[in-house]
């Protein structure tokens, strides 16, 4: 006998699940929804993406190249300084370009 008769028993309620479970899995909105996700899938592959794996590789790479632009604007500064001098760099000034 059921304690609360206001609620249907666990049994009861378990067979209306596994059955709308098996309705829905036999309905066209199943259909609906594997179409849906190929035509999703299918628009998202004519796109240009990237992973987000390959999207933090070129973040590195983009924060290495800048600071080599760096050192390479600095480096140049010091040989136009030394153009316009005609005189060599000093010894102390000279920074080796890092790859």
């Amino acid at each position: 006998m059921n304690p609360n008769p206001k609620f249907p028993n666990p049994a009861f309620l378990n067979d209306l699940v596994t059955k709308l479970g098996e309705a829905i899995k036999q309905s066209p909105a199943k259909d609906i929804e594997q179409n849906l996700k190929a035509g999703v899938t299918s628009m998202l592959g004519k796109l240009d993406m990237v992973t987000r794996e390959e999207f933090d590789v070129q973040t590195e790479v983009l924060a290495r190249t800048r600071e080599k632009l760096v050192q390479l604007e600095a480096r140049l500064a010091q040989l136009e300084a030394w153009c316009a001098s005609e005189a060599p760099p000093a010894e102390t000034n000279k920074q080796p370009i890092e790859d």
